[in-house]
């Protein structure tokens, strides 16, 4: 009897401490916080290289008009860090040299013309932007800028440049010929990290963007890659038919050349949650036995906690700064979601922010 006692005790305990766990509410652990609170906007984003190629820049002012009113303090992009860049180059058995070729640019020009490798422009920075003027000088910039293309962070040399008048851009203070002509490249080269984060940025007067994906997290290990791709095509191909209407649209907008309707358009939680469940949706409901579309959502979410952490360090020294995060549209509900379980944290309506008009908009 007294076995039985101790037995049942010991499953109530259990069962308590369960009930007590589930309980814990974390979102209103900073109800009675002291201090501001962060304002989160996250845009959902075409990846512009895709577009047609009479597409034209200018087409982007309205969209970067209610950006700028926006008013965010730090901006983050799509893309690799340098650091993250240099740790995958010195694991190759891990990551292949040629996927790490498609996301990190070669730094040799950089280096050749600084004298730093990775690390140590990286290092270079943090000191340099320690000290940085509210006034600084064009050979200033010119010198930045030399050291983020060292570290292999194009987008933030790209917001110091665009600083700079028309005649001091050029070479000099670490920037050789060979960096100009890249930075020349970079102001024309259709992307969102150059032509919506960097130009805004510059627009602002920001002094860096922050590149916060990863690709170390969907890194997924298969026997059989043919295989596992063709599974997750096959799922794909049959949500299809029920995503074609909504691709429809988005091509016949984005043919009318206005890139702030597409913008909204995308923004949309009614198309966002199509496009999920196209893709990640139908990837779940794959029967492989090898589960196949598991594997490739769990990996699609491990590389966005990875990308919302990078995020998180972005403004974890600054309470209450205004954030502007620009990622392809497939993130942003789990963008959303997780920045909205931060501390301290408000995500911002971005349906509400595309739609506002400039003059007088308050958030």
């Amino acid at each position: 009897m007294k076995k039985r006692w101790v037995g049942s005790a010991l499953s109530a305990a259990l069962i308590w401490s369960g009930m007590v766990q589930a309980q814990v509410d974390l979102s209103v652990l900073d109800q009675d916080m002291a201090g501001p609170r962060a304002q989160v906007l996250v845009l959902g984003s075409v990846h512009l290289s895709q577009l047609p190629k009479d597409f034209k820049p200018e087409s982007l002012e309205p969209l970067l008009a209610r950006l700028a009113a926006f008013k965010p303090e730090v901006i983050t992009i799509e893309a690799i860090s340098g650091e993250s860049c240099d740790l995958m180059a010195r694991y190759p058995t891990v990551y292949a040299p040629k996927d790490v070729s498609t996301y990190c640019r070669a730094t040799e020009d950089a280096k050749a013309a600084t004298g730093l490798d990775v690390p140590a422009a990286i290092a270079e920075v943090g000191k340099t932007l320690a000290a940085w003027p509210t006034q600084p000088t064009p050979a200033q910039r010119r010198h930045l800028a030399a050291l983020f293309l060292a570290a292999n962070d194009g987008a933030s040399a790209l917001t110091q440049w665009l600083q700079l008048p028309e005649t001091e851009r050029r070479a000099g203070d670490g920037l050789n010929d060979a960096l100009v002509a890249g930075l020349h490249k970079l102001e024309t080269r259709k992307n969102e990290n150059g032509m919506i984060a960097a130009r805004l940025a510059a627009r602002l007067g920001l002094q860096r963007v922050f590149a916060i994906d990863d690709h170390t997290g969907d890194n997924v290990s298969v026997t059989d890659e043919a295989a596992y791709w063709r599974t997750v095509q096959e799922a794909w191909n049959a949500a299809s038919a029920a995503a074609a209407p909504m691709r429809k649209q988005e091509d016949d907008i984005t043919k009318g050349g206005d890139m702030l309707a597409l913008y909204r358009y995308i923004n949309r939680p009614d198309v966002l949650r199509i496009a999920l469940d196209s893709d990640f949706g139908a990837a779940m409901r794959d029967p492989s036995p090898q589960h196949y579309g598991q594997l490739y959502v769990a990996g699609w979410e491990t590389r966005n906690l990875r990308m919302v952490a990078n995020i998180r360090a972005a403004f974890r020294e600054r309470p209450g700064a205004r954030v502007l995060s620009i990622v392809g549209a497939s993130h942003k509900p789990w963008f959303d979601s997780l920045l909205g379980q931060m501390q301290g944290v408000d995500v911002i309506d971005a349906e509400k922010v595309l739609q506002e008009k400039v003059s007088g908009t308050t958030y």
